[in-house]
């Protein structure tokens, strides 16, 4: 096995752990491996250990890595946008992406609907990325705004409004994360309440939190350098 596989499935014993520690059904979270500057090759090895879901920064690095991958080992997975997606970089989405988890915007979602329905097939399946920590440096939309989002993107035909997702500030301990996914988590239960029973899912948790991520509610956590290791520099 390889040391991706190795250290995926040591990542997998964790996540059952903290569910189990919270009662929950480990079969509830799905893991995400973030193969942000990753090569091509350890994406491979990871799907090919069984990871089913890469997530991927930005839109030319995943072209990149994608034309390096035999077409039926990269359709082994699917492949999340997790990083800010620029509505110029709107139309390279289908057929690249099975699922973008940062619309934090009407305008992003009205242009990513064009294409989509440009496109054809189905729905793209989409989270909708709050800003938790009101950063002025990090894209979402503010809390108080999340519930107009939810509703407005809702009402677009070619898109999927699957969930939420958040990035607590960085650079903290675990449990300093823990306040941000309570409050992803109420917002989601809030979008429940108001009949959008598709907005189910909780993309929530890194490598250095998902336990506490686990423990309040995420059922997608994003796990990078605890699968791949360190990340390449360029």
């Amino acid at each position: 096995m390889s040391e991706v596989g190795q250290r995926y499935e040591v990542v997998k014993e964790r996540v059952a752990d903290a569910a189990r520690a919270c009662g929950r059904d480990p079969g509830e979270i799905r893991l995400l491996a973030v193969s942000k500057t990753q090569p091509a090759e350890r994406v491979v090895e990871a799907i090919e250990a069984g990871v089913d879901i890469i997530g991927e920064n930005r839109v030319q690095e995943a072209q990149r890595k994608r034309g390096e991958i035999d077409p039926e080992v990269a359709g082994g997975a699917k492949w999340h946008l997790i990083g800010s997606l620029q509505r110029n970089k709107a139309r390279a989405v289908p057929g690249l992406f099975d699922v973008v988890e940062s619309v934090d915007s009407l305008v992003l979602a009205r242009e990513l609907n064009k294409r989509v329905n440009a496109a054809g097939g189905d729905p793209l399946e989409v989270f909708l990325q709050v800003n938790t920590g009101e950063e002025a440096q990090k894209g979402g939309v503010t809390p108080a705004d999340a519930m107009t989002l939810v509703r407005e993107v809702s009402a677009l035909e070619a898109l999927r409004v699957v969930g939420l997702m958040c990035i607590p500030p960085l650079g903290r301990e675990a449990e300093e994360s823990r306040p941000h996914f309570e409050l992803l988590r109420k917002l989601r239960d809030e979008a429940l309440d108001a009949g959008f029973s598709h907005t189910r899912e909780l993309s929530m948790g890194m490598s250095n939190d998902f336990e506490v991520a686990i423990a309040e509610g995420a059922t997608l956590v994003r796990i990078g350098t605890a699968i791949f290791g360190p990340r390449e520099t360029n």
